[in-house]
């Protein structure tokens, strides 16, 4: 149904299926998504770092920050999403 997928080639077009054929015979729909307990506690905790970080800028924008005050949380926050952009889902091979 719909449009047809595109892949860049044919080893693409094969893991795809066998991821398909895999997700289908476990009783998975096909849109699951399977990481380590490693890998999601890590990704938790940088969320939860990330969330302090914003609740900080917010509880000194309440306040009366100095330039430096503000810059060293801003700083803060930056440091906590800087790696959040290299955050990519990849399929591992079996």
């Amino acid at each position: 149904m719909g449009r047809p997928r595109l892949y860049c080639g044919q080893a693409c077009r094969q893991r795809a299926y066998e991821q398909r054929s895999a997700t289908a015979k476990a009783g998975l729909p096909g849109d699951v998504v399977l990481v380590s307990r490693a890998e999601l506690d890590g990704l938790q905790d940088r969320l939860f770092q990330l969330r302090c970080a914003l609740e900080d800028v917010q509880t000194l924008l309440q306040e009366r920050p100095t330039k430096a005050e503000l810059e060293r949380s801003l700083a803060d926050l930056v440091h906590s999403t800087g790696r959040l952009d290299r955050l990519w889902v990849t399929e591992r091979s079996s």
